[in-house]
């Protein structure tokens, strides 16, 4: 099988990747939203905006 990150051979210690690397790069991406699959329900876009308006509205705590 080969790593769905960088096409090379899979390694068996970090199945289906071929390096410790690849594994990580996969991670970020669904870690960070990467994968997410847009949506086109109204209902999904109201409450994106909603959350959007209400993190706006909160006063940020300096550093």
């Amino acid at each position: 099988m080969s790593c769905p990150i960088c096409a090379r051979d899979g390694d068996p210690k970090y199945r289906p990747f071929c390096s410790k690397r690849c594994a990580d790069i996969d991670l970020a991406k669904w870690m960070t939203g990467g994968y997410a699959i847009p949506s086109d329900d109204p209902e999904d876009m109201e409450e994106a905006a909603d959350a959007a308006m209400r993190a706006l509205d909160t006063p940020q705590k300096p550093h």
